[in-house]
């Protein structure tokens, strides 16, 4: 069963594989605020709206301060494959063995189409500069999640 973050707790370091072949670390962005969400598939509808609501968002979330990862279990030709087709312009991570999932807890059980099954529960974790977990959000919902993120976060114009 997942084991949920919550506030003020110390985010779990990674590393891991981004749609551009290049390593992305957590540590790479201390001194910045980072919302890293994790979506369970890549070019589906839901994952599809969410990731451009952070793309249309970008630049006015990078302007308060946030850097913005996405991570699912995809394999990078997927995530490859979705930041091309969706001109994503932040890193989208490859978490094939879901271990990242499960150490934020957004992996384990949760209902889909009326079945329990185990898989990647969306989730979004902001982590302040000094790697300190700020908002802990778990079972978000795709559609409107960048809007209601940006009230939690008290940013002004949330789109």
């Amino acid at each position: 069963m997942s084991n949920r973050l919550s506030v003020g707790d110390s985010a779990p370091e990674f590393t891991l594989p981004s749609a551009s072949g290049e390593d992305v670390s957590l540590a790479d962005f201390r001194g910045q605020k980072v919302i890293v969400y994790f979506y369970p598939k890549a070019s589906t509808p839901g994952c599809t709206t969410q990731a451009c609501d952070f793309r249309d968002s970008l630049d006015s979330l990078q302007a308060a301060g946030y850097q913005v990862l996405g991570i699912s279990p995809d394999p990078v030709s997927a995530l490859e494959k979705f930041t091309q087709t969706q001109s994503l312009s932040f890193p989208l991570l490859s978490d094939t063995d879901h271990a990242v999932a499960e150490a934020y807890g957004a992996w384990g059980e949760k209902k889909n189409y009326g079945r329990t099954v185990e898989g990647l529960i969306r989730s979004t974790i902001v982590v302040d500069e000094n790697g300190t977990v700020e908002h802990a959000l778990y079972n978000v919902k795709a559609t409107g999640h960048v809007t209601r993120l940006r009230k939690q976060l008290g940013l002004a114009g949330a789109e």
